[in-house]
């Protein structure tokens, strides 16, 4: 896990601004830090070394009928197999870094070696036999890489701050960005919230040469698959193997690994297959005191750390502690977050960086495994399918003007996912009509529908809840789940590795049919099955909590009440907002309609332009 960053139509005089640009990133790798600036490309790197401390420095330099030099973000999980192969093919190597094994399968099979990795990456390659700067990021999105181009120069980095420090680049907002944040709780536009800084996107990747032109292009795809005559049994077994054996492979390295321990099905599979290989594994959790003993992930995480015989660290986050965090969270993100929960995994990170650079996380099994509770919605509206859709719609409307419930349910069925449902995050955010209104100047630009689209025209074959599946795949896993966990763990120079988001993994995942994901009764059918063989039947069936924070109890306080009035009349605010819907926001909050999330997200915006622009 590192922090890389370059640029082309580089001169020696630029070291200083590939200095800065490095440094920003310190949080990363402050194991290391290496410049290469040569042929007019430049690349940075800073080091949190886990593989070969002494040999795993970067840049990493070999020649043959040119110089090749690697920057790489991440960890390949099968390089000792790769490096075996390629010695077999006559190649040798000077250390035992899973970087030199990468660089090299990039010498020996061009951009063809990414369909041998198996890991979490994202990486630059300058080829100077071709004099093109090769880049890559791996097939889930795990590890991050930002770019811009500037006239015919090319800035990448693995953060967005760290282009902001390139004298090439002139800030701007992009406003585009946070029309879609405040439907989908982050920006789903290929640009950021800065403008002409774009993401590269899962699974791709991109060359570019000297002249700044660019080619880009998809190397892999999550298709699901089913397979209607595999059984639950078998189903199970396939993923039991496949988890145990990816659990292996993250829980390799030169330094301790612990794993992160909410006491649910998710992370408590991971610490018993974990506990297997590393008997003194550890665990961390954090929780808040004002949770309800339900919802309290310390007293859960505490109860599955004494079956799984296993130490954990927990800690109590104060209300104090945690709103005097959102300013360095926010800085940490890039981006603004509408996930409150980025708050809470920055202390659960903190605090497992006390004691390893690494811990094991549970971010994929939900979209992998079908562990949303939303997507029994899909099931439910089967039993209308045979029903004309406008007749449902009348009958929606009919239920809405009579204040009957049900009208909602009648609308989805109606219009079927992809009329309603483009990320898990859409029930707490704005939707359009409420988004245009909150606005200051609304632009009237894509609807999240139309983002969304495409995903589903590419899965129209498969059953409603497989469809919703992908469509997280694509939107919330990326760029809120992913986003967060690599922001908040590098933010303490902490490496988080998520077992579920193995290829091989996928590869068992995307067979199991519809009844072996979700039912009306229970989400992660076969995962739950399979972690009952190592896991308690109640922890094995454990309702998912999605780090609980008592933000709503907060918002409604007479001093946060006061607080959040005053930054919503602020200049900013009038500015990007009406200011009577914030108060509004605020006044139904306080009389018990829940706009926690509402609220939450017009606030991160706020502190996060105040951090980025004024």
């Amino acid at each position: 896990m590192c922090g890389i960053c370059g640029f082309t139509q580089a001169e020696l005089a630029d070291v200083r601004t590939l200095k800065e640009m490095c440094d920003v990133m310190a949080h990363r790798g402050p194991d290391g830090e290496g410049q290469f600036i040569r042929d007019g490309v430049a690349l940075g790197h800073r080091r949190l070394a886990l593989v070969d401390l002494p040999g795993g420095t970067q840049p990493f330099i070999r020649q043959k009928n040119g110089t090749f030099a690697i920057v790489f973000n991440g960890e390949i999980y099968n390089h000792a197999d790769l490096r075996a192969q390629l010695v077999r093919l006559g190649w040798t190597f000077r250390t035992r870094s899973d970087t030199e094994t990468l660089l090299v399968a990039y010498m020996q099979w061009g951009q063809d070696c990414l369909h041998r990795l198996r890991g979490m990456f994202a990486f630059a390659i300058w080829d100077e036999r071709r004099a093109t700067l090769f880049c890559a990021r791996d097939p889930f999105g795990i590890k991050p890489l930002y770019y811009t181009r500037q006239g015919t120069r090319f800035i990448f980095a693995s953060e967005i701050k760290a282009i902001l420090r390139h004298p090439a680049y002139r800030r701007q907002l992009n406003e585009e960005a946070l029309e879609q944040y405040l439907c989908f709780q982050f920006s789903a536009l290929p640009e950021t919230f800065f403008k002409d800084i774009f993401k590269l996107p899962p699974a791709h990747w991109l060359r570019v040469d000297r002249q700044g032109a660019m080619e880009m292009q998809r190397y892999w795809r999550p298709e699901f698959v089913p397979d209607a005559h595999l059984g639950g049994e078998e189903a199970a077994a396939r993923v039991d193997a496949a988890v145990r054996a990816s659990v292996r492979l993250h829980g390799a390295a030169d330094v301790p690994v612990g794993s992160l321990l909410s006491g649910g099905v998710d992370s408590s599979y991971l610490t018993s297959c974990l506990r297997e290989d590393d008997a003194k594994a550890r665990t961390f959790t954090v929780g808040f005191a004002e949770c309800e003993a339900e919802r309290n992930e310390i007293a859960q995480a505490g109860s599955a750390a004494v079956d799984l015989q296993v130490a954990n660290a927990a800690r109590i986050v104060s209300q104090e502690e945690y709103w005097g965090s959102m300013g360095r969270v926010l800085w940490h993100m890039d981006e603004p977050t509408g996930d409150p929960a980025a708050m809470a995994l920055f202390f659960a990170d903190e605090l497992a960086a006390t004691q390893v650079k690494a811990v094991l996380s549970g971010e994929g099994a939900d979209e992998l495994f079908g562990g949303y509770r939303i997507y029994q919605a899909a099931l439910a509206a089967k039993r209308l399918r045979t029903v004309p859709r406008a007749l449902l719609r009348r009958m929606a409307d009919a239920a809405a003007r009579r204040g009957m419930r049900g009208a909602n349910f009648l609308r989805r069925a109606a219009q079927g996912p992809a009329g309603w449902y483009y990320t898990n995050a859409h029930q707490v955010a704005f939707c359009p009509r409420e988004r245009d209104a909150l606005l200051a100047r609304p632009s009237g630009n894509a609807l999240p529908q139309q983002l969304a689209a495409p995903l589903y025209e590419h899965t129209a074959h498969l059953p409603h809840t497989m469809q919703m599946q992908y469509v997280d795949l694509h939107l919330w896993l990326v760029e809120d789940i992913l986003q967060k966990t690599d922001r908040m763990s590098m933010a303490h120079s902490l490496e988080a590795r998520v077992p579920y988001l193995d290829t091989e993994v996928f590869q068992v995942a995307r067979m199991l049919p519809e009844h072996l994901r979700v039912t009306h009764q229970q989400t992660k059918v076969t995962l739950r099955r399979a972690a009952a063989s190592a896991l308690p039947v109640q922890t094995a069936g454990r309702a998912k909590l999605g780090f609980p924070v008592p933000l709503r109890r907060w918002l409604a306080t007479d001093a946060r009440q006061a607080q959040l009035r005053v930054l919503f009349d602020s200049p900013t605010a009038r500015h990007f907002f009406d200011t009577a819907a914030l108060r509004q926001l605020l006044d139904e909050h306080r009389g018990g309609q829940d706009r926690t999330r509402r609220i939450w997200m017009v606030c991160a915006f706020l502190v996060w332009h105040r951090i980025y622009f004024d």
